[in-house]
Formats: C-alpha cells, structure tokens, sequence
C-alpha cells in the first residue's frame, strides 16, 4: 500500500467520523415512545458521593466536544464497568468524557509536533511512521484516564465495605430493640459519620419520598456502585420485608463474614507489601558486600 493511498485513508476515515459526529449532535435520535415513557417514570439516581469540581484544564477544554458527543447518544464511550468506578469516585460522566477527549486530541498532535521539530533539525522521518504513531498517541490518550481511576475507585469500595459491616452490626441492634426493619436501616444510617454513611442515608431518604422500598433502592445503589455485598444485603432484606423472613442472624453472619474478608485482605497486602521490600534488602546486603569485597579483589588483580 503507497503512501498516498494510506494518508488518503486516514484522512477518508477521519472526515467522515467528524461529519458523522456533527450530525447527530446536531440532529440527534428521537427516542421512542417506551423510552420516554420509562424516562418519566424514572427514580432520579443518588446523589453523587463527592462533590463533582470543575476537573481542571482539561476537561474544561474537552467539555464542548463532549456535550456534542453526549447529545450524540455516545453512551459507549464511557463503558458501564467506568461508569461504576466514576461513580464511587463522585465525578461524572461528563467531565471524564472530556478529559479523554482532551488527552486523545494532545496524543493525535504529538507526533505531527515531534515530526515538524525532527524535520527542522534535519531528520525526515516520512509519512507512515508519524501517521501509526499518531493513531497510537490518540487511542492511549483516550483510554489512559480509564486506567488512572481504577486504584482509586478500588480503594473507596474497599471503605464502603468497612463502613457497610459496621452499618450491618448497628442494624442487628436495632432489629434486636424491636424495630421493623426499614425503620432499623434508617435508624442505623442516621448513626454513623463519613461519606458511606451519607450515600445510604441519601439513597434512604430518597426511597422513602419516592415511596419505595429500602432494599430496592439499596440493590439499585450496589449495582450503581459495583459493591456485590450491597446487593446481597438488599437480597436479604427483600426476604424480610416480602416474605417476613427472620434476618437478624442472616445479618450479623453477613456482617461477621464482611469483617473476616476485610481482615483476610489485609493480612494478604501486609504479605505482599512485606515480599515486595525483600527485593531492595537483597540489593542493599549485595551492595555492602561489594564495597567489602572490592579492595580485596583489586589487590589480588593486581598482584597477578
């Protein structure tokens, strides 16, 4: 394949993304009836858990493009596995779309700047090479912020699901002080501090005014968050309050088998934290025998 033919291509390719793009964000889908119908009946989603801040240069330079990609219904872009992680980190959608796009667009004007500044120095470089480069620095621009919010996100479920044993426990006790049990979850949620504690009494509070049961609304809440505990927990309590099933020793088994996974967690990163500065030990020992051995060697060396 010439040159001419692939840059041809590229730029084929490139043109008609962009028309295709305009396009929609300026005439974009009409939903269907069902859609709109379900888009009315729809239960307003929590709050976020953090308030979102305006996310800097970069997304604020991304936001015109994003809002057209938004209106375009480029739902896809932002996968439903980032979505939940966006969501225990309290940002949004929005702002992440346009920080990828920022970042793609520097990637895409990298090598075309690299190749400008090598050629002014002397060094042709030609065609292809800066054109796959050029795709390359703009496909790791895009899903690189999707990597960065991943150890984040982890850290903050792992919070939640020490808070979410401790709110089981204060919910045990209250369903043992014989109270129902969606007066227990709110009674629980109303106790303890932290930002946990405040998206459960959020989504709470929020059930009660939409009228609808606590455990739906803390089900809906797990799958938002990606915390599988949570919607067990909404399991459970589904049992009790469809089926009038006894939970309270469900519960405090639930909360135990929470806190001994936390505990087995943590033993496993104290091992892996320990193996980890075995390497720079070994390094440092071997470097100490070798500023012992060293003037002995050099002697004998020299002696021959």
């Amino acid at each position: 394949m010439s040159q001419g033919l692939l840059t041809a291509l590229v730029c084929g390719a490139g043109v008609g993304a962009g028309l295709w793009l305009v396009v929609r964000g300026l005439f974009p889908p009409r939903p269907s009836l069902a859609q709109a119908l379900a888009q009315l009946r729809r239960i307003p989603e929590p709050a976020p858990l953090t308030a979102d801040v305006d996310g800097g240069m970069a997304a604020r330079l991304g936001r015109p493009i994003a809002s057209l990609l938004g209106r375009s219904d480029a739902r896809w872009l932002v996968p439903g596995k980032v979505r939940q992680d966006l969501a225990v980190l309290g940002r949004s959608a929005e702002r992440h779309l346009a920080e990828k796009v920022t970042l793609a667009l520097v990637g895409l004007l990298v090598a075309p700047a690299v190749t400008v500044l090598l050629a002014v120095g002397g060094v042709h470089l030609g065609l292809v090479l800066p054109v796959w480069a050029s795709l390359v620095c703009t496909a790791g621009g895009f899903f690189l912020p999707d990597l960065g919010i991943r150890s984040d996100a982890a850290r903050r479920r792992t919070d939640f699901r020490h808070a979410l044993s401790s709110f089981l426990d204060l919910v045990v006790v209250a369903l043992a002080g014989g109270g129902g049990v969606e007066t227990a979850l709110g009674d629980a949620a109303s106790v303890g501090n932290g930002w946990a504690f405040t998206t459960l009494r959020s989504v709470l509070d929020q059930a009660r005014l939409a009228r609808e049961t606590p455990w739906a609304a803390l089900g809906r809440l797990g799958r938002r968050l990606g915390v599988a505990e949570l919607s067990e927990l909404a399991a459970s309590l589904s049992l009790a309050g469809t089926e009038g099933a006894k939970v309270r020793a469900s519960l405090s088994a639930k909360a135990t088998s929470l806190r001994t996974h936390q505990l087995a967690e943590a033993e496993t990163a104290d091992q892996a934290a320990t193996e980890r500065m075995a390497l720079p030990v070994v390094v440092l020992f071997a470097g100490f025998l070798f500023f012992l051995g060293y003037p002995a060697v050099v002697k004998v060396l020299g002696a021959l």
